[in-house]
């Protein structure tokens, strides 16, 4: 059968390299000001960012089932059946209503929704996997398996630049974000499987930086260490930073990890919302073997 694949927009890919790829983006929706915006169609990265600072009123949402449902019967046009990736069950219900579409007809045994906890390169490591996979013939079944049993096998380190948005969301009080900000305390989240938590705390972003490159080569002689041994991961950077900024965060990830392949996107606008601007990401992915 051919396999195609579908993608919430989350997953960091562009779509320049959602189309070289050959998966299908579905663009995910977000409210600002009371008014409708979906990401990479009508508002721009930059733009976006610049909302965010000034304090909009922003939320993020999911796709109507009729959207998700016309991207699945645009590609079953070309393809047998689809693995649609969503943004993890962890963050977002958009992937269990998914799940129950996906149950009914005519998607039964068509369209199969991965559920292994990503978001952001995380997601695009898993889409790059899934690609190798259908090349070497596997089924669709079988894919979503693998993707699911290596949902534990991925790290990602956030260092944000500022406490404000994670205020906004609810993930900290004011007074915390208040002595936070006075003390220069840069927080560390960390991503695991399909939950974005605090995880330690820096004084100040070039310590963070710091802290999070040993702490993803710990995790490489530790938790990881029989992928790395193998060569067997996907090394990865994502920010919401300018350009300057993020091309220094990759600068010095290469200095770290000397010819490592480094995969680097700029973080999915629905992750901006929790992190603001400036914040810098590293992270692991496990290769299934």
């Amino acid at each position: 059968m051919k396999i195609g694949i579908v993608a919430d927009s989350h997953c960091s890919i562009t779509p320049e390299e959602a189309k070289r790829l050959g998966v299908i983006l579905l663009n995910m929706p977000f409210c600002i000001d009371g008014r409708d915006y979906h990401e990479n169609v009508d508002i721009s990265r930059e733009a976006f960012l610049k909302m965010l600072s000034l304090g909009v009123t922003l939320s993020t949402s999911q796709p109507s089932p009729e959207t998700v449902m016309s991207v699945w019967n645009r590609a079953l046009e070309e393809y047998d059946q689809i693995l649609y990736m969503p943004i993890s069950s962890g963050l977002s219900s958009s992937c269990a209503n998914a799940a129950v579409l996906a149950g009914e007809e005519p998607y039964r045994d068509r369209v199969f929704v991965v559920d292994n906890g990503r978001v952001s390169t995380p997601m695009h490591c898993t889409i790059l996997d899934a690609l190798r996979m259908i090349e070497l013939g596997w089924d669709a079944t079988r894919i979503r398996a693998k993707l699911e049993e290596y949902r534990d096998r991925e790290i990602i380190y956030l260092a944000v630049d500022t406490l404000e948005y994670l205020k906004r969301g609810g993930r900290i009080s004011s007074f915390t974000a208040m002595a936070g900000t006075l003390l220069q305390i840069k927080p560390i989240l960390k991503l695991d499987t399909g939950l974005l938590v605090p995880h330690r705390n820096a004084h100040g972003m070039q310590r963070a930086r710091l802290m999070m490159i040993e702490m993803i080569k710990n995790d490489l002689q530790t938790r990881f260490r029989e992928h790395y041994e193998k060569g067997a991961y996907h090394l990865m950077t994502a920010t919401s930073a300018d350009p300057e900024g993020n091309q220094n965060w990759i600068r010095q990830v290469q200095e770290a990890f000397p010819g490592v392949p480094i995969l680097s996107d700029y973080l999915s606008l629905g992750v901006c919302c929790h992190s603001g601007p400036g914040a810098l990401g590293i992270g692991v992915s496990c290769k299934p073997v």
